[in-house]
């Protein structure tokens, strides 16, 4: 759960179009209670290892690139819309910017438990406590400031993965 986001009701409502709420929570993972951050998350995480797991190893860090951009190409605008639509400046039940900041963790990890794991434990610490300059991030407009800032930790999440990975610190 992000700390600056206010708690919601479950059954708030929204004006934005269909497909918008359906991509701003990941087709009803941002519904999920407590935290659906972290169910986005886990969702992605999950996601992430049935695909990877069937695409030859090479293929892997080209595809999650391309599939980071797609979900931020996408999920900006679909923030957007969701935010406006119920009236948040950063509504919990978007969770298309834990989503996207998740991949950017996963890049290069290994399709292994610990590994996966670990990515996931970190995105979430960064993306709950916001180290500066990611906080600064949700300074932007609409739906990039709901996506980029999650983007950051999602980069620091990613770093302290590899140097874990590199020093053969996961098992």
């Amino acid at each position: 759960m992000n700390a600056l986001r206010s708690p919601e009701p479950p059954h708030l409502t929204s004006t934005a179009p269909a497909w918008a709420t359906l991509v701003a929570t990941f087709f009803g993972a941002g519904r999920l209670r407590p935290g659906p951050g972290t169910w986005g998350s886990l969702a992605t995480v999950l996601l992430w290892w049935l695909l990877a797991s069937h695409l030859p190893q090479a293929a892997r860090i080209p595809v999650i690139i391309v599939l980071t951009g797609v979900v931020v190409a996408i999920g900006i605008p679909a923030a957007t819309l969701e935010a406006r639509g119920c009236g948040r400046k950063d509504p919990q039940h978007v969770v298309i910017d834990e989503v996207a900041g998740q991949l950017v963790t996963l890049v290069a990890c290994p399709i292994m438990w610990p590994a996966l794991l670990a990515g996931f434990i970190l995105f979430r610490v960064f993306d709950i406590t916001k180290p500066p300059p990611i906080r600064s991030l949700e300074k932007l407009p609409e739906g990039t400031g709901i996506v980029v800032d999650d983007l950051g930790a999602g980069v620091y999440a990613l770093i302290i993965l590899q140097v874990l990975l590199h020093f053969r610190l996961l098992r």
